[in-house]
């Protein structure tokens, strides 16, 4: 029971610790565009909460489309390169070192990116889910890549 922390609620915790190269970046996530580098935290928390280092892999075109996620708590950390959001009605750009709090419900749509565009993304519970939306505005087109 070393490694285990029990909180106040009286659930169990893993201790975890993921160093660069544990885990890789893969396909297989949430978007195709995308991949994903899992940093161990559903594990440890039983599911509660996710942490992720998410990387564009392809340039955008369609983009994700306008949705919203079923989630307690969700924020993006850009690490590197940018990415331009529409946050209901208004278009956002989130540049290396911005976080977002995207709060419960909120309907968005990510439709640009940088090619070295590189994000912590951390929500509650792990396995958030996602329902597509009609879009209240219409989105600009993306930056083509060189």
């Amino acid at each position: 029971m070393d490694d285990m922390i029990r909180t106040e609620t009286g659930s169990d915790n893993k201790f975890s610790h993921v160093k660069e190269g544990d885990t890789e970046f893969i396909s297989g996530g949430l978007r195709d565009f995308f991949t994903y580098r899992d940093l161990g935290i559903a594990a440890a928390t039983n599911g509660k909460v996710i942490a992720q280092l998410v990387r564009a892999k392809e340039a955008p075109e369609a983009g994700t489309g306008w949705h919203r996620h079923v989630a307690d708590f969700h924020i993006v950390l850009m690490l590197k390169g940018w990415a331009r959001f529409m946050y209901e009605d208004k278009p956002t750009l989130v540049k290396a070192g911005d976080c977002v709090h995207q709060r419960p419900g909120i309907v968005h749509f990510l439709f640009d990116y940088s090619e070295d565009m590189e994000y912590l993304e951390i929500a509650g519970p792990a396995d958030f889910s996602t329902i597509p939306m009609p879009g209240p505005a219409p989105v600009p087109p993306p930056t083509p890549w060189k």
